[in-house]
């Protein structure tokens, strides 16, 4: 194991010029944003402006944070892969797979705001509701969840960077998280938030180069009913096991079905588990948060399904040409597992500009998402480690000097597993296979946690273990019947996988009947819940000299404005159950199973159909998450360019908010001298304008 990819088509300098380069670029953009918030919108960079974006984040940009967040470098080379595998079932199983778990979780997101408007984690959730040994429970769960897609990123992610370089694998591990680590210490969740829009809007654009490319640009396809014919040659020459007449294009696939079950269960594990999502949840405001969950499972789903259909059909159809990188041999089962489909198909098609497309698109994938990870552990060990368990009044100042420590310490560990993993042989197929298995048994009780007042506290703390505990014995033993052996190949291949993360899931559904039975159905009142308090920031808005409640995300509500508030979430919740259910309905049973059932082969007309129907949604995604988020905060983006100008050439000063924290008889007051109330009122209009 050298590390090193021979005859890469880009150089080392390429490699270490896009993961150094732009991970810095992004480091400084953020740095410099981050200074025009403070300066120009009133955002100060307190522990709750770092852990939840102020609370204040709308539905565009919240749609977009789900897209970055949700596109792993799996969702791109994973994806990939199954098609190759499988043809054209294997991009919609993967997508419809993963997109249900974002839809249905807008109903959790709702819920999450209801019920605890002040939660910082949905791990503080299970404290108020259930005690320490639950949270506990829990706690292992959730950082056990963020680890796996940590590691899913960086070796997914580190591998193709070796393979379109030559950059030395281990040197890829360490490098990729650097830049990620340097801009989500300045910006916290809000830089998150606003680099998540920025990758996305490249990636997307990325994405559609490649599919105009592969069906209607390209010298070697160039259309629908080239790749389709190259299709057909194909299947003749290798035909797929288990496929409807072994084509490539049907949507029988009994292999496909196998993985599209394993996706399902553990994709649950990977939204439902993941803290990321939480804090996406916890950053929207109030009337965003449902649109921007569901903006952004329905932006998403495009992404894997049209880019798999592309890339991986294009290196089924070009891979008995010279162009493509194994040429004349097929892709061997370890790299199809390492992710490289996507990256020698693009290769194939583009040459040159297809391997530095699949690095930025990579680099972007991973970045992207890996800041969510890190931002997600660190918000538990400062709130659900530090702030509960050892220090309960810790300062505004002391909870960012946590998070800030965590970030680092976090990717530190997260680098050097990775060179452990990849020494050992696993791939990012095999971490994201698994991963069901690993965390899957939490599911069911974390969503009752939310949702259903009777789940009593044993029944919440005792099921994931115990259903862990079951997958893993069904995983192995599922293994040593089909193959006597335990090793790698074994372990990860479909039926154990199948067998684990199955088992995983659906356990709770004995367990904690079982344990209601045992110790009673739960009465709780949700009032806990409700009692979970912010950080106190007051000393971080002493220092900067300004009144935390006219800050971006520091204002306490009214009596007032809470119910009003909890009057649109309960509605809101409403409306999220019947929307969610019914397109999860349409995309796991009403689309696909018709067409599964009959056995249908694609015909050339229904092929070139399916491939349209790719590229508008791909078209209509970026509507939804690259160009509605400008849109959107228009008002915002018009003020700020309006008081940097004036800035610059010294016309006009800024309004800003100035107002110094006095202490009055030992309480603290706000000096409303300094500002008049007219420029009070001002102020707070840009202050609400700048809640993007």
């Amino acid at each position: 194991m050298d590390g090193t990819a021979a005859g890469a088509p880009l150089s080392q300098g390429v490699g270490y010029g896009i993961v150094l380069g732009l991970g810095f670029a992004f480091a400084l953009g953020m740095i410099l944003v981050t200074i025009i918030l403070k300066r120009y919108n009133s955002e100060l960079q307190t522990s709750e402006m770092f852990n939840t974006a102020g609370r204040t984040v709308k539905s565009g940009l919240v749609g977009s944070a789900v897209v970055s967040s949700w596109t792993w470098a799996a969702t791109l080379l994973q994806s990939s892969g199954v098609c190759y595998r499988y043809g054209v079932s294997g991009p919609f199983w993967y997508a419809s797979g993963a997109t249900v778990q974002i839809l249905l979780f807008a109903t959790l997101a709702i819920e999450l705001k209801r019920r605890a408007p002040n939660a910082h984690t949905f791990l503080e959730v299970i404290k108020a509701r259930y005690g320490t040994i639950a949270h506990l429970v829990f706690m292992v769960f959730g950082l056990v969840t963020n680890i796996l897609v940590s590691l899913m990123l960086v070796v997914g992610g580190s591998a193709t960077v070796s393979a379109l370089t030559g950059m030395h694998t281990i040197a890829a591990i360490y490098l990729l998280p650097v830049g990620v680590i340097a801009y989500t210490m300045v910006g916290g969740l809000k830089a998150t938030i606003l680099t998540d829009w920025i990758h996305t809007f490249i990636l997307l654009i990325i994405i559609i180069v490649f599919s105009l490319t592969a069906y209607a640009t390209s010298d070697v396809l160039g259309s629908p009913s080239a790749v389709y014919d190259r299709l057909v040659e194909a299947a003749a020459v290798h035909p797929v096991d288990g496929n409807a007449q072994g084509s490539y294009l049907t949507m029988r696939s009994t292999q496909g079905v196998i993985f599209f079950v394993i996706n399902i269960v553990g994709n649950f594990g990977t939204v439902f588990l993941d803290n990321g999502y939480y804090n996406k949840a916890i950053a929207a405001s109030p009337v965003h948060a449902l649109p921007g969950y569901i903006l952004g499972g329905l932006s998403w789903f495009a992404i894997p399904w049209l880019t798999a259909t592309t890339m991986g059909l294009s290196a089924l159809a070009l891979e008995n040409t010279p162009a493509f990188p194994t040429y004349p041999n097929r892709m061997s089962e370890d790299e199809i597992s390492s992710g490289l489909v996507l990256p020698y198909a693009a290769v194939a098609l583009l040459g040159r500009g297809g391997a530095i497309a699949t690095l930025l698109l990579v680099f972007l994938a991973v970045t992207s998402a890996t800041s969510s990870e890190l931002i997600a552990v660190s918000s538990i060990f400062t709130y659900d480690l530090y702030r509960t368990y050892f220090k309960p009044e810790a300062s505004g100042k002391r909870l960012i000097y946590t998070s800030h420590v965590i970030v680092c310490a976090y990717a530190l560990f997260i680098s050097t597993f990775s060179v452990g993993l990849w020494y050992a042989g696993i791939s990012m197929g095999y971490l994201y296979l698994l991963m069901g298995c690993i965390i899957s048994s939490a599911v069911i009780p974390a969503t009752l946690t939310l949702v259903w007042s009777g789940q009593n506290k044993w029944a919440a703390a005792l099921s994931p273990p115990l259903g862990l505990a079951f997958a893993l014995i069904a995983w192995l033993v599922t293994a040593s019947k089909e193959c006597g052996t335990l090793d790698v190949a074994c372990t990860g291949s479909n039926n154990p996988m199948l067998a684990g993360n199955v088992t995983a899931l659906l356990s709770p559904i004995a367990l904690i009947p079982l344990f209601t039975l045992l110790f009673g159905v739960d009465k709780y009142d949700w009032k806990s819940m409700m009692q979970i308090r912010r950080a106190d920031d007051h000393d971080l808005a002493d220092v900067a000299g300004v009144d935390l409640e006219q800050t971006a995300g520091g204002h306490v509500e009214t009596s007032d404005e809470f119910h009003e508030e909890q009057s649109k979430l309960l509605r809101a919740s409403k409306i999220s159950k019947w929307t969610t259910v019914g397109l999860t309905l349409a995309l796991l049973i009403l689309w696909p199973f018709p067409m599964y059932g009959s056995s249908y082969v694609f015909s050339k007309p229904f092929f070139t159909g399916w491939v349209t129907v790719g590229i508008i949604w791909i078209f209509g995604s970026f509507g939804a998450v690259g160009l509605f988020p400008v849109f959107e905060g228009r008002r915002t983006l018009k003020h700020t360019v309006q008081s940097i100008f004036w800035d610059v050439t010294g016309r006009k000063r800024p309004k800003t908010i100035h107002a110094e924290r006095l202490v009055v008889d030992g309480k603290r007051a706000s000096s409303s001298d300094e500002v008049s109330k007219k420029d009070s009122a001002a102020v707070g209009d840009e202050e609400k304008l700048g809640k993007a």
